[in-house]
């Protein structure tokens, strides 16, 4: 007899606690960029046992700043 299990998995817009895996599909940044923002301080990020996770929260912040500094780098 065969088993089938079926996952129900929420929308991205669900995720509140996002995998570093997943943090770098999202925005698109290999993991040692990833690992070097975090570092900096530049991404906020959670430790949940021993994964750090980043909120999503973060992740919206993250893109601001980077939109913020494209502006101030344009209009110099």
């Amino acid at each position: 007899m065969i088993s089938v299990r079926t996952v129900e998995v929420a929308p991205a817009s669900d995720i509140q606690l996002h995998s570093i895996p997943a943090a770098m599909r999202i925005l698109s940044l290999s993991r040692s960029v990833l690992y070097e923002e975090m570092k900096a301080g530049r991404l906020r990020w959670v430790k949940r046992g021993r994964s750090r996770l980043i909120p999503a929260t973060a992740i919206a912040e993250y893109v601001a700043l980077l939109e913020a500094e494209s502006e101030i780098a344009s209009a110099c």
